[in-house]
């Protein structure tokens, strides 16, 4: 494609330049497919942008092929400026080029490129209303659509959620003054946290907060709007999330300047502090028993991690002063003396998400995993603390700190090589894919050399943290321990332990995944449930290491 399109590029005469590119890229074989094409043009080096902006646009207005438009729409990514908008929309409007087009407008006009993009992927009725209504411009549409918008995330992907906010701006909705029906101010700051919210989530292929042009000016508009909202749990839920991303998402990836985002961080603990807030989470607010298992599990979720954005944000500041102030803003991998500071969180999501819980890695402030992988979250800590993976040693050890959710077979995964090297400990020799494209996400990764006792004190501390866990995951967390110390009572059977966890559809069973060989020598995997019961977390624990001990776990039946 680069041998093809070269010459073609600094040709005085587009017109001509035009008609050779459809010549030969219809003689090309194989078919080159369309985002071969987007990634070949993008590694092109131009010598006269003028005259590839004129080829570009002869091809988007003029070309006679699918292949030669794409040429052009690959053109204009790069050098495309406002006046192509409206070529580009229209492009936008034929299914074979939604996605080319999109490609093109979102590096010049970001609102047309997410209105294009729904108007083909918002399916759904429940969304077509606001999509009619931002193409038509019409302002009461527009909030008519947003407020017919359902929170269900099975309507409303981490895209589409991006998208929405690219190309409604819902920040300068809450900015206007005296807004009436047919949205209500609270009813539109509670949607605008909700969206944000299906934008961090990370059960998809990528973090797509990251790759919001709004994300900035939206948090900064919901956060002083929240004194809008009632006190309830679910916007409880909302702001206490939008605190866990600003502290330790990949949300802090983005461009805050001096201080904002610490301001929203301060702002949104200062609203949770006032007492019609805290009475949330008061004893006496616990849903009684008639409530949905799943409003008490977000309030027993509330409840214990209530204070963890806000206490970790002041603890790493009361260690180390301002020199954690400053060296938060610092790229990945700047040379500092000191070496760089290192923070381990185990985050759990808003349990309306599925109870995703992940360990954030905090490399400067920073979260390592969003910045250089952005393939799906880190691992768990059963993967990564409670099997000691992260401490380090004189021999090395590679480590997965992340995989894709398609699989590493598919998409990649993140791995680190840990090695104690004198009075350091010492991440390098680091593997991943090409994160997916995105100024926020860093290329090279650089090696790390952290204060070895710095590290262990931390990793200890990590280690022994549980404040995050709950009844069925302590219980589970407990019986991989013991089948650590005891791993006869597996081994007897002819086991091992795949996993320990909760069920990914009811976070309230513990879940054990045993792996034995089946028949002809094919790998075989029980899945053993053990449902909450009100005793303790150690007693269950205990009784299934017991039954473990002298009962075929292949006896156990359904």
């Amino acid at each position: 494609m680069a041998d093809l399109l070269k010459p073609l590029l600094v040709d005085p005469d587009a017109v001509r330049a035009a008609a050779e590119t459809e010549l030969r890229l219809a003689v090309m074989e194989p078919a080159v497919r369309d985002n071969q094409l987007l990634f070949a043009v993008r590694d092109v080096v131009l010598e006269d942008e003028k005259r590839a902006r004129a080829l570009g646009r002869c091809l988007t207005r003029t070309g006679s092929s699918p292949a030669a438009v794409c040429v052009g729409l690959a053109l204009l990514a790069r050098l495309g400026e406002p006046a192509d908008v409206p070529y580009l929309k229209a492009l936008g409007g034929l299914r074979d080029f939604v996605s080319p087009a999109v490609y093109a407008l979102d590096t010049i006009d970001r609102q047309a490129g997410a209105l294009v993009w729904l108007g083909h992927h918002a399916e759904g009725p429940e969304l077509r209303g606001l999509v009619a209504a931002l193409a038509a411009e019409d302002g009461i549409a527009v909030r008519r659509g947003l407020a017919a918008v359902p929170r269900d995330p099975g309507v409303v992907r981490p895209e589409t959620a991006r998208r929405i906010v690219e190309a409604v701006r819902p920040a300068g909705l809450l900015d206007e003054e005296g807004m009436e029906l047919p949205l209500l101010r609270a009813e539109l700051v509670a949607l605008t946290g909700w969206l944000l919210f299906r934008a961090t989530s990370l059960r998809d292929d990528k973090a797509e907060i990251l790759h919001c042009s709004e994300a900035v000016r939206t948090y900064e508009a919901f956060v002083a709007s929240a004194g809008a909202l009632e006190p309830t749990l679910d916007h409880y839920g909302l702001l206490l999330s939008a605190a866990f991303e600003l502290h330790s998402g990949p949300s802090r990836l983005h461009d805050w300047g001096p201080g904002r985002r610490e301001a929203l961080l301060a702002e949104l603990e200062s609203v949770l502090n006032r007492p019609a807030w805290q009475g949330v989470l008061e004893p006496g607010a616990e849903p009684g028993e008639g409530a949905d298992r799943g409003e008490r599990r977000r309030f027993d979720w509330a409840r214990r991690n209530a204070r963890q954005p806000f206490r970790g944000a002041v603890g790493a500041v009361e260690a180390v002063g301002a020199v954690e102030a400053v060296r938060a803003v610092e790229p990945l991998g700047r040379v500092d003396p000191m070496g760089p500071l290192l923070r381990i969180e185990t985050v759990v999501r808003d349990p309306v998400d599925s109870d995703m819980v992940e360990v954030r890695m905090l490399v400067d402030g920073r979260p390592l995993v969003p910045e250089v992988f952005g393939r799906g979250p880190a691992h768990s800590p059963e993967w990564l603390l409670d099997s000691g993976r992260l401490r380090a040693t004189e021999k090395p050890r590679e480590v997965q700190l992340a995989e894709a959710y398609c699989t590493e077979g598919c998409c990649g995964a993140l791995h680190v090589t840990i090695r104690r090297d004198g009075a350091q400990v010492v991440w390098s020799d680091w593997r991943c894919p090409p994160p997916p494209a995105s100024p926020l996400y860093v290329r090279e990764i650089p090696e790390l050399r952290f204060d070895g006792a710095a590290y262990d004190a931390e990793i200890t501390r990590a280690e022994n943290d549980y404040a995050w866990t709950w009844p069925a995951r302590e219980a589970a967390r407990l019986i991989a321990a013991g089948l650590r110390d005891r791993p006869d009572l597996l081994t007897r059977w002819n086991m091992q332990l795949g996993w320990a966890g909760t069920d990914f559809r009811d976070p309230d069973r513990t879940a054990l995944c045993l792996r034995y060989e089946g028949a002809e020598g094919s790998p075989q995997d029980l899945m053993w449930h053990i449902p909450e019961d009100g005793t303790p977390p150690g007693t269950r624990a205990a009784d299934a290491l017991r039954r473990l001990a002298t009962v075929d776990p292949r006896t156990y039946g359904a």
